[in-house]
């Protein structure tokens, strides 16, 4: 709904009223310039300047005039003029002379009124009539130039902090060309009654400026500085004051003047939006509850009132081929039926009473391979084509909706951060259900789940205020009070949002002050719940069909029986099952989780009891979060077969695949492509290739171990500790204690020594060094070097006789090495720890020097080449991590390192994960 950057707003965002709709340029980031075409793209008809914004400008304010004309924006105010009154007479010659200055600023800009905002001067004093005084002389002044003066009281005023005290100074003053500037922040920031501005002539009220706020006990001046937020997203009645100022006959502007932390950064664009959002439904509100003279002249027009909503139709899930399958075995053990199938796109529909969920497989909004995220819901609405309507109304995305001939027609908007929100009526000739052809697979009898109850977004700080606006504006939804909760890491921030019927509820949380990369080992976590009439049973039932239910500690239940003394078969029965609890005065609410799925959402399951409308006790959530990263890692350190994992190995990316990735940068590749392990490339092996000396660099050791501890990744080996002849084995010290400080496993070594004698000694000794550390050293055999081969390596072992000593082996330097598969199979399974898996073609390069670089830029992904890799793997002990080194520079120069990662295992798993499906884990390992 945003306009182009020059012109004027749509029709759609301008509209007749009396007062007009206004935007202080505070509110906004960039600069003056950015500002006038974000206010008018959103709709605004005027505009306050703050004085900053002008200074910084490099147009003069003939030229913002000129540009202002041009977007259709009035300029209604130059603000703020600082320490103006009750003060000595020098000081008050010096402010008249800069008064002067700046009714000139205001004659090139063509406004007409400045605001003047009550003295913090230390030379000011307390003497009402000097102030009144001083103000007249300066009103006199203005009104020769045809211009106002709008005294406003700020709560941190020196001696004037109120509007009943600016009132008194102003009618004592007692001329025409000075009124005040009322602000509801000040007026609210100070409890003042609001009501008490009806006291003074609509025509005395120059300029009215809204804002909204949490309330806070702390500095007025900080207050207002940082948390202001735009009406309806805080805890003020600016609706109210509004009714009180529009009682007055005041008839000048509505000017949103707001500004905190995110606004100052956010893209003016967005903000604008939001700010006219909040006004629209500002004056729904006033319209609809105060008097007819009231409704009538703040009226929105256009603007449909919000339908009736019927509840959650279905959320939609963003999945692909890794994740969307276990979302369906999830939803099957849930009691969930995949009822129907899209006739046009790869959707598919699961349901289960009136819960249902779409599991889509080509999402507009791409998400991380092997994740789940939530790209849409829909909402049943009483008039579809109205929410339509009026979300359109509020400046909000019409997204375009591609259907074929017959299919149902249905309204979506964008929410602020990119979900869409659909508009639906089950049943009648337009009906949704209709695209999608039945499976005819019956539906559970026994009815665990009766409908959706919430769902429950993780959004940005930047998004969180905007997103709760956006609900509450478009939807209807009325807005709980932001509430902190405590959680394992930092402070939360969470609003909910409903329907006066609690037909449809959606939860909004957010992490106000996470820094750096220390964070949960599942970010931006989303939910959605479900609804049941028997939490216990519905618990049982689904363990039973193999729910992965999280599992809640002990010392919860204890808690609990000590916080609120439950009858014993109820606490016996809830902490069996995991179900946890809250009451309050109304009733009671039952409710527990299923484990992370697809690595960032996760089901629960409800049972409200009476009349309760919350969403669980505060410290629960912290409760639920500590579980489930502790079942992620968890997850993570067990085999694949004990853990019901999809994968029938444990991958490791090896940093050879993206090296061009820091440590930090690869772990987190790592994680986000499903990978288990990371192995750390901390030496320089080659002249060219980048360098990450993490055994040097305590910076990168730091970031990296937080990376390690965020995302639950461990790293399975470290490289390289070559050994040529000169080399001694002690220089690799700080290597290895680097190693096992970063929770390492095994050290990849390479011996390119003909001295056999020698290079078995050392190899002895960098066991030695490494076997207190809990490391073992991994012989590797590149064919280019003087231990070039499997048998060579064997040689060297049982010359070292080193417990801790171990072979690696590397798919293209085995078969480029010509080693033998029966000598592998033959040797001791205790030797092999890992293997390094890539394929290449059969035939080997001609020289040695081809060799080399086709090992080190042009390795293929497993099953694109013709190395014997199922004959090699399978002669090795079964079990063993497979680390995937597949370094192959023209891909990761057209799809960057991280995205070759990706395919790498995807690859892998495809090619290796099926071998082991056809022919057993003991026969294709």
């Amino acid at each position: 709904m945003l306009t182009a950057d020059r012109g004027k707003a749509p029709a759609a965002g301008r509209r007749p009223a009396n007062p007009s709709p206004a935007l202080a340029t505070a509110c906004l980031s960039g600069t003056l310039e950015d500002k006038l075409t974000a206010a008018a793209a959103a709709g605004f008809g005027g505009i306050e300047i703050y004085e900053d914004d002008l200074i910084v400008s490099s147009w003069s304010p003939g030229r913002i005039r000129q540009e202002c004309d041009h977007l259709g924006l009035a300029i209604h105010l130059y603000q703020p003029f600082h320490d103006f009154e009750a003060v000595p007479r020098e000081a008050f010659e010096a402010n008249l002379r800069r008064a002067e200055r700046k009714f000139d600023v205001l004659e090139q800009l063509g406004a007409t009124t400045m605001a003047v905002c009550s003295t913090t001067a230390t030379d000011a004093v307390d003497d009402d009539d000097l102030a009144a005084e001083q103000l007249r002389t300066l009103a006199e002044r203005a009104a020769r130039r045809g211009l106002r003066i709008a005294y406003e009281a700020l709560a941190w005023g020196r001696y004037v902090n109120t509007v009943e005290h600016a009132w008194r100074i102003v009618r004592r003053a007692d001329h025409p060309a000075l009124g005040l500037c009322l602000d509801s922040f000040h007026v609210f920031a100070r409890g003042d009654d609001p009501a008490a501005i009806r006291a003074v002539p609509g025509a005395k009220v120059f300029h009215l400026q809204l804002a909204d706020a949490p309330r806070l006990n702390m500095d007025a001046w900080e207050w207002s500085e940082h948390h202001r937020l735009f009406p309806g997203q805080g805890d003020f009645d600016v609706a109210g004051l509004l009714g009180h100022v529009l009682a007055t006959g005041y008839d000048g502007p509505l000017s949103v003047e707001v500004f905190n932390d995110v606004c100052r950064q956010a893209d003016p664009r967005h903000v604008a939006v939001d700010a006219m959002r909040s006004l629209l439904s500002l004056e729904e509100t006033v319209g609809a509850a105060g008097p007819a003279t009231v409704r009538e002249r703040v009226r929105p027009a256009d603007l449909p009132p919000a339908p009736r909503l019927g509840g959650h139709v279905f959320t939609e899930l963003a999945v692909d081929e890794i994740s969307g399958p276990v979302v369906a075995r999830v939803l099957t053990a849930l009691g969930f039926t995949h009822a129907g199938r899209h006739r046009s796109k790869p959707v598919q529909l699961w349901s289960q009473g009136a819960a249902r969920l779409l599991l889509n497989f080509a999402p507009q909004r791409k998400v991380a391979a092997g994740t789940a995220a939530v790209c849409a819901l829909a909402v049943e609405s009483a008039d579809p084509a109205g929410s339509a309507r009026r979300a359109e109304r509020l400046l909000a995305p019409v997204l375009p909706r591609a259907r074929r001939e017959g299919e149902a027609h249905l309204n979506s908007v964008a929410a602020p951060d990119g979900t869409a929100v659909f508009f639906c009526r089950t049943g009648g000739d337009d009906n949704w259900l209709d695209d999608f052809a039945p499976t005819g697979r019956e539906a559970r009898p026994d009815g665990l789940l009766t409908g959706t109850d919430h769902v429950s977004l993780t959004e940005s700080v930047d998004d969180f205020d905007q997103a709760a606006l956006f609900y509450h504006t478009v939807l209807g939804l009325r807005a709980t009070r932001t509430t902190t909760l405590p959680a394992p890491f930092g402070l939360m921030h969470s609003r909910a949002a409903a329907d006066p019927q609690h037909h449809v509820r959606i939860n909004l949380n957010t992490a106000p002050l996470r820094r750096g990369d220390w964070s949960p080992g599942v970010p931006s976590p989303q939910h959605i719940a479900f609804t049941t009439d028997d939490a216990i049973a519905a618990a049982r039932a689904m363990r039973a069909l193999g729910a992965p239910l999280l599992t809640i500690p002990d010392n919860y239940y204890d808690d609990l029986d000590a916080r609120l003394a439950l009858p014993q078969e109820l606490l016996a029965a809830m902490r069996r099952h995991s179900i946890l609890y809250d009451r309050d005065q109304h009733g009671e609410y039952l409710h527990f989780c299923t484990e992370m799925i697809g690595a960032r959402i996760f089901f629960e399951v409800v049972q409200r009891v009476g009349g309760y409308s919350g969403y669980g006790a505060p410290n629960s959530a912290a409760v639920r979060m500590a579980a489930h990263r502790r079942r992620r890692l968890t997850t993570l350190k067990r085999p694949p077969a004990l853990a019901g994992g999809d994968h029938a190995h444990d991958y490791s990316l090896a940093h050879l695949t993206a090296l061009s990735l820091s440590p930090p940068e690869l772990v987190s590749a790592a994680a986000d492509a499903g990978y288990r392990y990371v192995g750390l490339r901390m030496t320089k092996v080659t002249p060219h290739e980048p360098h990450h000396p993490l055994a040097t660099d305590p910076a990168l050791m730091r970031a990296t171990k937080v990376r390690l501890a965020a995302t639950g990744i461990q790293v399975l080996d470290i490289e390289l500790a070559r050994i040529p002849p000169e080399a001694d084995p002690a220089e690799f010290v700080r290597f290895l204690e680097a190693g096992a400080e970063l929770g390492a496993r095994h050290v990849i070594t390479q011996l390119p020594d003909p001295d056999f004698a020698r290079k078995a000694d050392r190899y002895a000794r960098l066991c030695e060094l490494a076997r207190p550390l809990g490391l073992t050293v991994d012989l590797e055999f590149p064919s280019w070097t003087q231990t070039g081969d499997l048998a060579e390596a064997v040689r060297v072992l049982r010359a070292a006789r080193q417990p801790n000593a171990g072979i690696l082996v590397d798919l293209i330097h085995f078969a480029r090495s010509g080693s033998s598969l029966a000598e592998l199979r033959d040797l001791p399974p205790e030797w092999f720890h890992f293997a390094h898996v890539c394929d290449a073609p059969a035939e080997a390069p001609p020289t040695q020097e081809e060799i080399v670089h086709a090992a080190r830029f042009e390795r293929l992904f497993p099953g694109e080449g013709g190395l014997d890799v199922q004959g090699i793997l399978g002669a090795l002990p079964p079990g063993i991590p497979y680390a995937l080194e597949i370094p192959r520079a023209t891909l990761v120069a057209q799809v960057g390192a991280k995205e070759h990662a990706r395919l790498a295992i995807t690859a892998a798993r495809r090619h290796l994960d099926a071998a082991v499906r056809r022919t057993g884990p003991t026969e294709a390992a």
